[in-house]
């Protein structure tokens, strides 16, 4: 899967599940100030990409530096990269 693949899986789950603006959504948004998310969106934000990868996303130390848009794919990309089938 591209980068530009997994953008365009974030950003079309995300908008559909929150009802954001397409157009608000860009690397640098940060999910709380420019996207408006609260704590609650953010495991609903889990679950929701979990379905969209296939893949299992930890809560760990890593989850806890995502900010923006950009550290979410990056993140993303990165448990792409780990599955047996990337």
């Amino acid at each position: 899967m591209t980068r530009e693949e997994i953008i365009k899986t974030v950003n079309g789950a995300l908008a559909e599940e929150f009802e954001l603006d397409p157009a608000a959504m860009k690397p640098e948004a940060n999910f709380f100030t420019d996207l408006g998310l609260d704590s609650l969106d953010a495991v609903d934000m889990v679950i929701v990409l979990e379905q969209a990868f296939k893949i299992k996303i930890r809560t760990n130390y890593e989850v806890g530096k995502i900010i923006t848009l950009g550290d979410l794919y990056n993140y993303i990309e990165e448990l792409v990269k780990q599955q047996p089938n990337a």
